[in-house]
C-alpha cells in the first residue's frame, strides 16, 4: 500500500463476486423483522456503525485542542526569533549550551533507524556571556525513540550521548554544562518544560467505541435469539402495524376482510443453503475496510503507515492478505464453474480478461493527473498494487487451471480420506511454486548488482551507516531499474522517511511479484482445505492451525525472532520470504478463528465486514476516486490534530461499509 502519488496515500484493492439479497412485503415482513435481526442484525449494525461514527466525531471533536496549547508559549529565555512551530509527531527541544568556549554541534538519529549515520540537528555556539548560557530551539520527532550524540564542534570529539522518548507537543530542555563533581566531567541533562500530550488517547476512546458497538449488537442478538422476548416484539409489531392499517383503511370493506381473514402472516424461513463460504468474504472485508482506513490516513499514525524498512506495522498486513484470499477464492471459485460444465479454454479466456482489467484498472488508479497537471508518458509508473494483483492472479488461476482435477468425493464426505491429500494431489503445482521460490533466493542473494554488495537486501541511503547510499532494495531495485527505467516506478518510497534514499524503489516491482504469487498459492491451499474437508470441521481446524505453525516457525527460523539481525527480515518493501510466511501464518490462524464462528456455529455472520467482502472491487475503485470527496475528506479547523484526522477517517471508513451494506441489499454487484 504504498503510495501512488504524491498528494495521497497510494491504494489497495481486492476482488470478489456478488450474492444475494432480501424482498419486502406489509405486516408479514413487520412480524418477521425481529427474526431477520436475529440473524444477521444487518440494518441495525448498519445504524449503529453511523451512530458510532457520530459518536466518535463528537468525542474526538476539535475543542479546546490541548495539542495546540502544549506549544504555546516558549520559556522566557528563549527570545521569540527562536521559537518553533511544532507540527504534529514533533517536540520542543531547547539546547542549553552552559560551556564556556565551547561550540556545540547536536546530532539525531532514530532508534528505528537501523545502523544509521547521525543526522545534524543543531549548531549551539557559546554566547560569549559568561554564566548566561546560548540556548537553541530545535523541533524533533516523537514517533519513535531519539538518539541524541553532543560533539564539541571544534574538537570533533562526543562530549555525551543519550536516548529518550519525546512526547508529543511536550516542551523540553537539554541542558550540557559541568558537573558539579569536580572532575571536569561534563553532564547532559533533560528537563521536562511542559509535559506532552497523550496523542493515542483519540486511538483508545475509539477503540473502546467499537468494543461497545460489538457488545451492543451482541446483546441485541442474544434478546432477539430469546423466545419470550421476540414473541413479544413480534406481537407489538404485528399489533401497533394492524392499528395501523385498521385506522387508515376503515372504509374499504375488501381491505377489512383481508386483514380480519384467517390468513397468517407468512413465518420466517432460514435462507437456503448455499455452498459460499462467508468466511472467505469476511475476511476479505476486513482486509478491506483496514485498507480504506489506512489508506485515508489512520488518523496519521505511524503504525497506521508502512514500515520504513524492515519490521511490520498495520498498514503492512492488508496487501499480503488480500493476495492470500484472493488465492483462496481463485480454487473455490474455479471448481464450482468447471463443476457447471465450463469448458477450460473458455475459462482460460476469462481469466486473462479479468488479469488485463486488473492491470489497466490499475494503471490509471496509480497515475492520476489531478494533482501535477496533464501525465507525461515519461512518467508513467508501472507497477502498483492491482497491476501486482492481475499478474499474481493470472499466473496462479492458469496453474490451477492446468492441472485442475475433480475434487475427490470421498474428502467430501468419509473421515477415512488420506490425510495428505490437499497437498499430493498438487504436487505439480508446488513443483512450479518451489522452483519460482527458488528464482527469487538466486536473483536475490547472487545477482551482481553494480556498485552494491551481492545479497544486499538494506534500504541504502543513510542505512549501513551510508556506505550504499544508491543500493535501495538490492537486485529488487536493480531489475525494476533495469528493465522499467528510473521514471516508471515508484518515486517516494517509505525508506526516503528514515533513510532519507534518493533512489527510486517499487514495493509493487517485478521481483517481488514471485513472492506474491506463492502467498496467493499458500491462499489457494487454505481453498483446497475447506473444499476438500468439507463438513469436517476438525479435520480443517486441524490443517489450518498445522500451517499457522508451520509457516510461523519458518519465519522465526528466518528472522532468528529480529526486526534486523535474521538471515531474511521481514520487509514489505522486499516482499521477502519471511514476509510472506510471516502473514500467511497469520492468515491461515485468522481462518481459524472465523471458520467454526461463522460458518460452522453461526455465531457470528461477519457483518459489517462482509458486505464489503463481497462488493470489494468497487469500493476500492470507489474509496479511491472519491478520496478527495465529501463526506470522505473535508476541511480540518486543526490540521496537526490526531483526533481531527481520526475522526474523518473513521467516517470515511464508516460510510463505504454503509455504502457496500445498501449495495448488497439492492443486488448491486461490481465484477469483472
Amino acid at each position: 500500500m504504498t503510495g501512488a502519488r504524491p498528494c495521497a496515500v497510494e491504494k489497495r484493492r481486492t476482488r470478489e463476486r456478488g450474492g444475494g439479497g432480501g424482498g419486502g412485503g406489509a405486516v408479514s415482513e413487520a412480524a418477521a423483522g425481529g427474526m431477520s435481526g436475529a440473524r444477521g442484525a444487518g440494518p441495525a449494525l448498519a445504524a449503529l456503525l453511523l451512530a458510532a461514527s457520530v459518536l466518535s466525531a463528537a468525542v474526538l471533536a476539535p475543542g479546546g485542542s490541548p495539542e495546540r496549547d502544549a506549544e504555546a508559549a516558549p520559556p522566557r529565555d528563549l527570545d521569540k526569533k527562536k521559537h518553533v512551530e511544532l507540527k504534529m509527531d514533533q517536540a520542543l527541544l531547547l539546547i542549553h549550551n552552559e560551556l564556556r568556549g565551547t561550540n556545540l554541534t547536536v546530532f539525531w538519529n532514530s532508534e528505528r533507524c537501523y545502523h544509521c549515520l547521525f543526522q545534524v540537528l543543531v549548531n549551539v555556539s557559546w554566547s560569549g556571556k559568561p554564566g548566561k548560557p546560548s540556548i537553541a530551539a530545535v523541533a524533533v520527532s516523537t514517533q519513535h525513540g531519539s538518539l541524541l550524540q553532543i560533539n564539541d564542534t571544534l574538537e570533533e570529539k562526543e562530549v555525551c550521548r543519550l536516548e529518550y522518548k519525546f512526547g508529543e507537543f511536550g516542551n523540553y530542555s537539554l541542558v550540557v554544562k559541568h558537573a558539579h563533581n569536580g572532575a571536569g566531567e561534563i553532564a547532559c541533562d533533560i528537563v521536562v518544560n511542559k509535559k506532552p500530550v497523550d496523542s493515542n488517547l483519540p486511538v483508545c476512546i475509539a477503540f473502546l467505541i467499537g468494543v461497545a458497538l460489538i457488545i451492543a449488537v451482541s446483546f441485541l442478538r442474544f434478546l432477539l435469539s430469546l423466545d419470550d422476548f421476540h414473541n413479544w416484539i413480534s406481537k407489538a409489531i404485528n399489533s401497533r402495524e394492524t392499528d395501523r392499517l385498521i385506522n387508515s383503511e376503515l372504509g374499504s370493506p375488501s381491505r377489512a376482510a383481508s386483514i380480519g381473514g384467517d390468513a397468517q402472516p407468512e413465518a420466517w424461513r432460514p435462507p437456503a443453503a448455499t455452498t459460499r463460504l462467508r468466511c472467505v468474504d469476511t475476511f476479505r472485508g476486513i482486509a478491506l475496510i483496514l485498507m480504506v482506513f489506512v489508506n485515508y490516513g489512520g488518523g496519521k499514525y505511524w503504525y497506521f503507515k508502512h514500515s520504513s524498512w524492515n519490521g511490520l506495522t498495520v498498514a503492512d498486513l492488508v496487501f499480503p492478505w488480500f493476495v492470500f484470499i484472493m488465492g483462496s477464492s481463485v480454487f473455490l471459485s474455479m471448481t464450482s464453474i468447471l463443476q457447471r460444465g465450463c469448458s477450460k479454454f473458455r475459462l482460460l479466456g476469462k481469466i486473462a480478461w479479468r488479469s488485463f482489467l486488473l492491470i489497466c484498472i490499475g494503471v490509471v488508479i496509480v497515475n492520476p493527473n489531478y494533482c501535477l497537471g496533464p501525465l507525461s508518458w515519461d512518467k508513467v509508473r508501472i507497477p502498483g498494487v492491482l497491476q501486482r494483483l492481475g499478474v499474481t492472479y493470472f499466473v496462479v488461476a492458469v496453474l490451477e487451471l492446468i492441472f485442475a482435477k475433480p475434487v475427490p468425493e470421498s474428502c467430501a464426505s468419509e473421515r477415512s480420506c488420506f490425510s495428505l491429500r490437499d497437498i499430493i494431489f498438487s504436487w505439480p503445482q508446488w513443483l512450479f511454486i518451489l522452483m519460482l521460490e527458488s528464482i527469487w533466493l538466486a536473483l536475490t542473494f547472487f545477482l551482481p548488482v553494480p556498485g552494491c554488495p551481492t545479497g544486499y537486501l538494506g534500504p541504502g541511503g543513510i542505512g549501513d551507516l551510508g556506505k550504499y547510499p544508491n543500493c535501495t532494495g538490492g537486485a529488487a531495485g536493480y531489475i525494476d531499474r533495469l528493465l522499467l527505467g528510473d521514471d516508471h516506478i515508484y518515486q517516494h518510497p517509505s525508506s526516503a522517511v528514515l533513510y532519507h534514499t534518493q533512489v527510486a524503489y517499487d514495493p509493487e516491482g517485478i521481483l517481488g511479484s514471485i513472492n506474491s504469487i506463492v502467498m496467493a498459492f499458500l491462499g489457494v491451499q487454505a481453498g483446497k482445505i475447506l473444499l476438500y474437508y468439507k463438513d469436517q470441521t476438525k479435520d480443517i481446524l486441524i490443517r489450518f492451525t498445522a500451517w499457522s505453525c508451520f509457516l510461523g516457525l519458518i519465519s522465526v527460523a528466518l528472522t532468528k525472532f529480529s526486526e534486523n539481525e535474521g538471515f531474511i527480515p521481514i520487509n514489505k518493501n522486499l516482499w521477502s520470504v519471511s514476509y510472506v510466511t510471516t502473514l500467511s501464518s497469520f492468515a491461515f490462524f485468522i481462518l481459524l478463528i472465523l471458520y467454526p464462528i461463522v460458518d460452522v456455529k453461526g455465531l457470528w455472520t461477519g457483518t459489517p465486514f462482509f458486505y464489503p467482502g463481497m462488493n470489494s472491487i468497487l469500493v476500492y475503485v470507489g474509496h479511491e476516486v472519491f478520496e478527495n470527496y465529501f463526506p470522505f475528506q473535508w476541511k480540518l479547523q486543526d490540521n496537526q490534530s490526531h483526533k481531527e484526522h481520526l475522526t474523518q477517517n473513521i467516517v470515511a471508513t464508516a460510510v463505504w461499509v454503509l455504502i457496500a451494506y445498501i449495495l448488497y441489499k439492492k443486488k448491486v454487484f461490481w465484477k469483472i
